[in-house]
């Protein structure tokens, strides 16, 4: 088949990557190059590299609602369109321009997690698993039939930095197997009554609240590791937190207390601590807790 591909991060490389080695990518849409860096220099988006890399046409418009952009998208004459985390809403023109549709990766196990982020949130809502849908892109956000879904648990240990990882190969696997069975698949409607919404994170998620529940707050160590990344300040400097433990606060400390040995660190929350096993300092690379205690007393 002829595919357009519409695709921004790290996250949708292995999808196009495989979609090329079984159909003919006509022209791949992605988000316009940003300043990045202390020199503002302007940085391509991984998909933007990938099509160079392969010499395929790259588009990053700013809008697909201008009439002009909707023309040319059309006039690629392309069978299909396929969407992993592009970042531009797609209007109705543009969706029915493609004669099989359009297909999206989306990250969770819709119904479940419609929006923005839902690794994250699927990771700091304490869910057992999560996965991949294969769903047909609508105008209504993430509501479209599903083609396809595959699992993935979450085990005690998984940040969203490994749970992107392995989403982003299962992925590309099921569109891929979708694509080669495109015709005989009767897509399912999704179940309106169970639908959840993962909101976008807002930075100011990141600061850790001690007077919630230890085990909330590990989880959203582990959704926000290894981005934006869960902080708190300790006399005027900003401390990240990028793996924690929940224990017993048998210490007996308040919420937001900190205690410390040589090799030990701990923080008071509202049910049970904290304790910290690998942070940064601002302005330092990361450490274990131990290795911060050996220059650094927060007490």
């Amino acid at each position: 088949m002829k595919i357009v591909f519409l695709g921004t991060p790290e996250f949708a490389v292995p999808t196009v990557e495989a979609l090329s080695k079984k159909h003919e990518i006509v022209c791949v849409y992605t988000r316009a190059p940003k300043e990045a860096g202390r020199g503002k220099e302007l940085q391509k988006s991984p998909v933007h590299e990938w099509a160079l890399a392969h010499n395929i046409e790259v588009r990053t418009p700013k809008t697909l609602r201008a009439d002009e952009e909707q023309q040319k998208f059309a006039e690629l004459k392309a069978d299909i369109a396929i969407v992993a985390a592009y970042g531009l809403i797609l209007p109705k023109k543009v969706i029915e321009a493609m004669p099989k549709g359009c297909l999206n990766v989306h990250g969770s196990l819709l119904p479940r997690w419609r929006g923005a982020a839902p690794m994250q949130r699927a990771i700091e809502a304490g869910d057992e698993k999560t996965g991949i849908t294969i769903m047909q892109v609508v105008e209504a956000l993430d509501a479209g039939a599903m083609y396809k879904k595959g699992e993935i648990v979450i085990d005690k240990d998984m940040t969203v930095g490994i749970l992107h990882d392995k989403m982003a190969q299962l992925g590309a696997k099921l569109m891929v197997e979708v694509l080669d069975d495109l015709d005989n698949i009767t897509p399912q409607a999704q179940d309106e009554s169970l639908v959840t919404y993962a909101a976008k994170i807002d930075k100011a998620e990141s600061l850790l609240d001690f007077s919630q529940p230890a085990m909330v707050l590990e989880r959203k160590v582990r959704a926000f590791n290894p981005y934006p990344a869960t902080y708190f300040e300790h006399k005027g400097e900003r401390f990240k937190l990028l793996k924690t433990r929940v224990v017993a606060n048998d210490k007996g400390l308040k919420v937001g207390e900190i205690w410390q040995d040589k090799e030990n660190l701990l923080i008071g929350c509202k049910d049970g601590a904290l304790l910290v096993e690998q942070i940064q300092r601002q302005g330092k690379k990361v450490m274990s807790a131990a290795e911060l205690l050996r220059g650094y007393s927060f007490i």
